[in-house]
C-alpha cells in the first residue's frame, strides 16, 4: 500500500514539470486566435465598424470606441500573454474581450452552437491562465527571480 502511494507521488512529481511547457502552449495557442482576429479587424477597418455598428451590440460603447478598443486590446494583450509579461492581467483582459464579444455577438453565436462553444472554451483556457499562479517560461517569472534577487 505504501510504495503504492509513493509511485503515486513519484508520478505526479514528473507531471508537475510538465505545467511550464502545458502553460506556454496554452498561452501560444490563446495568442494566435486573438491576434488572428485583431489583425484581421485592422485589415479590413471599414468593414469592422460596419460590424461594430450593425451587427455588435457593445453595451455601454459607441460601435467607434468598442471597435477601437476590441481591436487595440486583440492585438496588445496577444503578445504580452505570449512572452508571458503580465500574464495573468493580460489573460484577465483577453476574458473580458472574449465575453463582451459573446454578449454583443450572441444574438448570432446562439445560432451557430460551435462558435458559442469555441468562445466558451476559450474563456475557460483564459481563466486557467488567470487563476495558476506564476510559475511558467514567461517574462513575469524572470522579473520576479530579478527583483527578489536585487532584495537579498
Amino acid at each position: 500500500m505504501m510504495q503504492k502511494l509513493i509511485s503515486t507521488c513519484i508520478k505526479a512529481q514528473s507531471l508537475n514539470r510538465l505545467a511550464p511547457l502545458a502553460d506556454l502552449l496554452l498561452r501560444v495557442y490563446l495568442a494566435k486566435v486573438f491576434l488572428l482576429s485583431g489583425l484581421s479587424k485592422i485589415q479590413d477597418w471599414p468593414t469592422t465598424l460596419f460590424l461594430f455598428t450593425e451587427e455588435y451590440h457593445v453595451p455601454l460603447l459607441s460601435p467607434t470606441l468598442a471597435a477601437i478598443f476590441g481591436t487595440a486590446a486583440e492585438l496588445i494583450l496577444p503578445i504580452t500573454l505570449l512572452i508571458g509579461l503580465f500574464t495573468r492581467s493580460s489573460a484577465l483582459g483577453l476574458l473580458l474581450v472574449n465575453g463582451m464579444a459573446v454578449v454583443a455577438y450572441f444574438h448570432v453565436l446562439k445560432t451557430i452552437p460551435s462558435a458559442l462553444q469555441d468562445h466558451l472554451e476559450w474563456g475557460l483556457m483564459l481563466l486557467v491562465l488567470v487563476a495558476i499562479p506564476t510559475r511558467r517560461w514567461s517574462l513575469d517569472c524572470v522579473l520576479l527571480r530579478s527583483q527578489k534577487s536585487s532584495i537579498l
